[in-house]
């Protein structure tokens, strides 16, 4: 068994797309469903189209709801990377920060539909 993707549905595909490349993914393909919607798969490089974000024509928005908590991604510097997001209007919910002592640091940032996404930063040691 193995995990292949993760998908929720999107508001608008460019402005998905452009975060989700700022945050180092690659648009690998669209796949139109009949007249109803488009999936856009995207990933890492070096990696399987990990995300599949589906915009359903006419719907601009939808209920997050309460169950939905985050993905996370791994870098290399999390200063760094919340910097050059920064530069493109991406911010953190709050400066990164340890679960525990010793444990990575993290920060979370929203997609423009308001989904989290987890930065931990890779452990240094």
């Amino acid at each position: 068994m193995e995990l292949i993707h993760t998908c929720y549905r999107i508001g608008d595909i460019d402005r998905s797309v452009a975060f989700y490349e700022a945050l180092g993914f690659e648009e690998r393909r669209r796949m139109p469903i009949r007249d109803e919607a488009i999936n856009v798969f995207m990933g890492l490089p070096g990696d399987g189209d990990r995300l599949e974000l589906t915009y359903n024509h006419g719907v601009d928005s939808y209920e997050l709801g309460t169950g939905y908590n985050h993905i996370a991604l791994t870098v290399d510097d999390i200063n760094g990377t919340l910097e050059r997001l920064g530069q493109q209007g991406i911010d953190p919910e709050k400066p990164p920060y340890r679960v525990r002592e010793g444990g990575s640091l993290i920060a979370f940032v929203r997609d423009p539909d308001g989904y989290r996404i987890e930065l931990i930063e890779k452990n240094k040691g």
